[in-house]
Parts: C-alpha cells; sequence; structure tokens
C-alpha cells in the first residue's frame, strides 16, 4: 500500500491512533531519544540519529521476570512476571535501527523463544523515516547490505517529500494504521514517485564512509584471530562499553536475584544489559577469565559481528548506524578497524 500524507494531517492521523501506546524521538538537552509520547503535539520527525536505538523499548535495559517468597510454611512461592504490553508504534526509526530488529529476533527466535523479548516484539509497530540525508557523520549503512531507505524490519517507511510525506506501508500491522484514517490519505501520482525515486538516489551519495571490501572480512578475521594486531588497535580502550551499549544489535545480559527482605525471604529475579567490553564479562566462578585483556575483547567484538553472526545467521551483525564511532571517548573507529583488517598482511 504506497499512500501520501500531507504534514498538515499528520497530528490528526496519531491521534487516530490513541489506542496504541506511541514512542517517538524527543530532545532532551542535546541529545534525542526514543520517550513515550502523551501529547501528539510533542511527536517531532526532524531528529538526527538518537542516542539509544529504539532497541531499549523491545528489550529493555532492566527488567523482572520472576519474584519468589517463602510463605508461613517455608515453601518457596515463584511467579513469573511476563510484560503485560499495551499495542505500541514507534514512530521515526531510522532505516539502520529497523535493520537491528530482525537481527534481534534470530537471537532471541531461535532454539529457544524468549517470551520476554516477544511479549514486546510482536506487540510493537515500527514507522520508519527515511534518511534524505545522514541522521550521522559516521553512517555506513551501505556497506552493510542497508540503505537510508531499506524497508527491512519496518511495517511502514515514510519519506519526507517536503510538505507531505510518502508513506510506504510493508505489512498488514502498518495497512491497519493507515485504515484507521483512510480520509487523510491519498494516493501518489506520478510526480510523487519519481520524486521519491530520485530522494532515495540522492540519500544514498550522501554517505560518504564506507567499509573497502567487506565480503573478504569474515575470512580475514578468521585467519587473525592470533594476530598482534588486536593489541595494536586496543591501546586506547578505556573498557567504558559505549559501543556495545549504543548499539542496536547488541544483545548481551545478566541475570541476577535481588533480595527485598531476607526474613521472610522476598525477591526478584532480573534482567539486565550486560557487555561484552566489560572485565568480568567473561570471568568464571575458578577466577579463570578468558578474556582478560582489552585485545582479546575488541577482537570478541568485531569478530562477533562481522563473523561469528556470519557463520550463524548469514548476516552480518551491524547496521552501520555509526554510534559505536561518534561516541567513543577515544576515537575507536570501526570503518577504520575492518579497512586495516581488509588490509592486513598485504
Amino acid at each position: 500500500m504506497k499512500k501520501i500524507l500531507r504534514k498538515k494531517s499528520f497530528l490528526q492521523w496519531v491521534k487516530r491512533l490513541e489506542s496504541y501506546k506511541i514512542y517517538a524521538p524527543m530532545k532532551d538537552d542535546d541529545f534525542w531519544n526514543f520517550a513515550l509520547i502523551n501529547n501528539p503535539k510533542d511527536l517531532n520527525l526532524n531528529h538526527s540519529n538518537t542516542v539509544l536505538s529504539p532497541k531499549k523499548i523491545i528489550f529493555p535495559q532492566r527488567e523482572v521476570i520472576l519474584e519468589f517468597s517463602t510463605s508461613n510454611d517455608s515453601e518457596l512461592e515463584v511467579k513469573e512476571i511476563l510484560p503485560e504490553e499495551k499495542a505500541s508504534i514507534i514512530f521515526g526509526v531510522r532505516p539502520c535501527d529497523a535493520r537491528a530488529i530482525p537481527l534481534m529476533d534470530k537471537v532471541f527466535g531461535g532454539d529457544f523463544t524468549d517470551p520476554y523479548y516477544w511479549k514486546r516484539r510482536d506487540k510493537t509497530i515500527l514507522v520508519g523515516l527515511s534518511c534524505n540525508t545522514p541522521p550521522s557523520s559516521n553512517c555506513f549503512c551501505l556497506s552493510v547490505e542497508g540503505s537510508p531507505h531499506s524497508k527491512e524490519g519496518l511495517d511502514i517507511l515514510m519519506t519526507d517529500l517536503g510538505d507531505k510525506y510518502y508513506v510506504e506501508s510493508l505489512t498488514k500491522k502498518g495497512d491497519q494504521l493507515i485504515n484507521l484514517a483512510k480520509n487523510l490519505f491519498e494516493e501518489p501520482n506520478a510526480k510523487d514517485n519519481k520524486d521519491l525515486e530520485n530522494i532515495h538516489k540522492d540519500s544514498e551519495k550522501k554517505i560518504k564512509r564506507q567499509i573497502q571490501d567487506i565480503k573478504n572480512i569474515p575470512a580475514k578475521l578468521k585467519e587473525m584471530f592470533e594476530s598482534p594486531f588486536w593489541d595494536e588497535e586496543s591501546l586506547s580502550c578505556l573498557r567504558c562499553g559505549i559501543c556495545t551499549y549504543l548499539c542496536p544489535t547488541c544483545h548481551c545480559f545478566d541475570i541476577n536475584d535481588e533480595i527485598i527482605s531476607s526474613s521472610p525471604l522476598k525477591g526478584k529475579r532480573v534482567r539486565t544489559w550486560d557487555n561484552c567490553q566489560f572485565p568480568d564479562f567473561t570471568m568464571h566462578s575458578s577466577g579463570h577469565n578468558p578474556r582478560s585483556d582489552r585485545a582479546s575483547r575488541l577482537r570478541q567484538r568485531i569478530l562477533h559481528k562481522f563473523q561469528y553472526f556470519i557463520e550463524q545467521y548469514q548476516n552480518y551483525q551491524c547496521t552501520g548506524c555509526g554510534r559505536c564511532i561518534s561516541k567513543c571517548p577515544v576515537g575507536i573507529d570501526i570503518i577504520e578497524v575492518l579497512n586495516k583488517v581488509e588490509n592486513y598482511g598485504t
């Protein structure tokens, strides 16, 4: 389904969606982040990259998965806490962030289906916004099989045509949103279709950064596992974990029990994001740590995204959003690292 929505009608459309929880980018000080929108007038699609991707809505940074307690007879009672999510719409999802969601689906929907993730995922509708200009100077989506107008992972893709949006519904969920306000949408004409084509072509030309030859990277990485290259590249790493916390595809988590009271016993089991760049991420109970140094942890991050994930799922586990480059306090640049990998030993 392809439609035209005048910008002056956009808020009217959002008001018709009152039965959904609506998330969209909001600016707080100098930073954009996805937040719950209580007033449609607060919805602003003139945003750059958000600091955190919309992943955090489907896969929260912290969530309670169990509650436990002992009754008077000391019998342990355990209660599973599944999300009771109202159907949600996330507006303004950039194509790189949208492409990350199907990659998360592979992880949380493989041999074991994670019920906490899917309770939210199944009730979430993603409304994307094409990047007419890159939201970050470090965008490199074209290098990882994406584009500024990729439709992958989205239910609707919107493209800004000036005073209107070109709205493409890609799923039944998307159709439902448009059908709730049919009278606000128009059929695209020949000029609209041509404008859309030109904008999409121009947007690709505006992506300036790239990985030289990514197809050779997985094989090169496999050969370089023991290389001193990783020691050199990791020298400046602070072990802060910003690169993985901000990544739209990183999905590692830890599970801990938090005790509220000991007598009677009462507590909860909590899942929180974890980070492969932290020194204790791989610490064994024996005291042995197979990745105790910065070099092995940087290597793990790169190989996971550009070798292991390819071997397991046939996809790069990177969508080229550029957050890890832009926010790294010491300037570690994944594009530069991968280009060095490509040229290593030649």
